[in-house]
């Protein structure tokens, strides 16, 4: 007798709670680090670095990493290595925009832009370790 037992990557309930847990926590780490940013003044003026629009990106990110992750845990046979490697990938493309800012927003400071890349990498770092069961 064979017994069937449903692999972490393939738990559609799991996926859920995994996904919401992604995205929660996700937003707690960049409103952490902003408050933080704006508490110390790093980037007066400086669009990226506020409430709605760290808030909003980061909801935006932390979903579509989910999606990817559903997705790949249907089309791989081994999703959690595939979406380290797409979340490593990702991360440094979404570092572009923000090295960019530098020179096109004249508010944007050294130090703006290394709090969002630090958010970047905050939510990259969630999302991997909660989505792949990576939390210890």
């Amino acid at each position: 007798m064979s017994t069937v037992t449903e692999t972490p990557a393939r738990s559609g309930r799991s996926l859920v709670r995994r996904g919401l847990l992604a995205v929660l926590l996700s937003v707690l780490s960049t409103a952490g680090l902003l408050a933080v940013a704006r508490a110390v003044r790093i980037a007066p003026g400086f669009e990226p670095l506020t409430w709605p629009s760290v808030i909003s990106f980061t909801v935006i990110g932390a979903v579509g990493a989910v999606v990817v992750y559903w997705l790949l845990a249907r089309l791989s046979d081994s999703p959690e290595r595939t979406f380290t490697i797409v979340a490593a990938v990702v991360l440094v493309l979404s570092y572009i925009p923000d090295f960019v800012l530098l020179s096109e927003d004249e508010n944007a400071t050294i130090l703006g832009v290394a709090a969002l890349l630090l958010m970047h990498t905050a939510v990259a770092a969630v999302c991997v370790a909660v989505l792949t069961r990576r939390t210890g």
